[in-house]
């Protein structure tokens, strides 16, 4: 049986005795349109099954009402929390979310990229991968008209628009805590080199054993490229000093769960010979025996809400505007 060609405006209108242009208007509510003339129009285009020509309205309005999302991993509850939020934000505004995972694979993450831009998406917001070091992509897309917003792990550039937490104000409180309860051998476990946010970590590490007078110690600052192997390295490595670290701050939580199993299986007690605090605040601490001393929040949901907010404001303003940097305060949270 041969399938019915989709109703159109023109049908519409020549079945009405109607312009198109009325016909068109009539859907849109247009207040030129008497209601009697309206209500016709729309009771014969639900009998027909009209819909909008989807692609004529982005040509017309120059959108296409999606915007691109890319994450190093969507697994982890803290992009969880971020994306709920950005969803959100982007249902109110009647957007779809295209969603992809760099893996921090710096090829695919320009893969992904490439591929948002041939879509036409409206905009991008990112987080940056482990290994991202070239971002020619910036320019890639805003030659295209396609603007975006980092949050969370970000370029170290001061002419993109950014919404990020400050990670100096976790770390002190951190190490305030660390030392109220008698610490003064405080090591960090750091995330790759040359990551923006590890030497934002490094940075606020030092400041807070300054601000206690404990000499910084280069042996009680280790690196670990995020992976479980190298996680376990870094806190092996801190276990072999003459004078291991009783307390260690770490890049974030998942590093700590890593960490935490290694000084297990040396047979050393979690919060009585070595003490852990750690950023990201992972929800899933209130159920474990043994969670860190405490855990730094980010905020990723405010964050990413911020972030979309300030993508639409991109999307809608008329003309470019000075690049925008938000900045929520990371607070300690008891683990206790």
């Amino acid at each position: 049986m041969k399938e019915s060609k989709p109703a159109t405006i023109k049908e519409i209108a020549r079945r009405l005795k109607l312009s198109p242009s009325t016909v068109s208007r009539a859907l849109n509510d247009h207040p030129s349109i008497g209601l009697v003339t309206t209500e016709r129009v729309k009771r014969l285009a639900a009998e027909l099954n009209y819909e909008p020509n989807q692609t004529a309205i982005f040509f017309k309005q120059r959108k296409t009402f999606t915007v691109g999302v890319v994450l190093p991993s969507l697994s982890e509850p803290f992009f969880s929390a971020a994306i709920s939020e950005i969803e959100n934000v982007a249902n109110e505004k009647r957007y779809t979310v295209i969603m992809g995972q760099s893996l921090d694979d710096p090829d695919r993450e320009l893969r992904i990229l490439q591929t948002l831009k041939t879509h036409r998406v409206d905009g991008v917001l990112m987080s940056i991968g482990k290994n991202t070091q070239d971002y020619r992509f910036i320019e890639l897309l805003e030659g295209a008209g396609i603007p975006i917003v980092f949050f969370d792990c970000v370029p170290d550039l001061g002419d993109v628009n950014k919404v990020v937490s400050d990670l100096e104000s976790g770390m002190l409180e951190a190490i305030d805590v660390f030392v109220s309860c008698g610490h003064h051998a405080i090591a960090l476990i750091n995330g790759p080199a040359l990551l923006p946010a590890s030497a934002e970590r490094k940075k606020a590490y030092i400041k807070g054993l300054n601000q206690h007078g404990i000499p910084v110690k280069d042996e009680y600052i280790v690196n670990t490229d995020l992976t479980p192997e190298g996680n376990e390295a870094a806190i092996l490595q801190l276990l072999s000093l003459p004078h291991r670290p009783s307390a260690v701050v770490s890049f974030n939580d998942y590093v700590a769960l890593d960490v935490m199993k290694a000084v297990r299986q040396k047979g050393l007690a979690l919060n009585q010979d070595i003490h852990f605090i750690s950023y990201a605040n992972y929800p899933l601490w209130k159920y474990m025996e043994n969670p860190p001393m405490a855990s730094i929040e980010q905020f990723p949901g405010e964050q990413g809400k911020k972030a979309a907010s300030l993508l639409f404001e991109l999307i809608d303003a008329k003309e470019r505007s000075k690049p925008v940097h938000v900045v929520f305060k990371s607070r300690l949270i008891s683990q206790g």
